[in-house]
């Protein structure tokens, strides 16, 4: 198997007390080389790993946030029902604010509204007042 490439090409020629120190150096240049081709195919496997938990933490955020306010608008309709005999009218209304709420806050927490009062100047940053 002489000319393969392999690090233990060397153990065929008939060396039987061993390795010379220089062929020592060779075959750990080889081992070197062949571990630094494979690293870099193990390390994309971490980054989806953290990205995906990262992106499962975001979406928990967010859809708690959103069924949060659907909640409570709901609750409060219901309560408001109850004080003033309103049936379902109470629950109606306040359930399509806590909707609209909900997804207000969702598209404030991912950024793609900015918050109430913060301005923005020509460039696109925000001017905290």
């Amino acid at each position: 198997m002489a000319g393969s490439g392999h690090p233990d090409d060397d153990r065929d020629t008939g060396n039987s007390s061993g390795s010379a120190p220089g062929d020592l150096e060779g075959r750990k240049r080889a081992l070197d080389a062949a571990l630094a081709t494979r690293r870099p195919a193990a390390a994309p496997v971490e980054a989806n790993r953290t990205g995906t938990v990262t992106g499962i933490g975001n979406a928990l955020k967010l859809s708690s946030e959103f069924i949060a306010g659907v909640i409570v608008g709901a609750g409060i309709g219901w309560f408001i029902d109850r004080l003033a005999g309103t049936s379902p009218w109470g629950l109606i209304v306040f359930l399509f604010l806590g909707f609209a709420a909900g997804v207000i806050n969702v598209l404030r927490s991912s950024g793609q509204m900015a918050e109430f009062g913060a301005s923005r100047d020509r460039a696109g940053r925000k001017d905290d007042r």
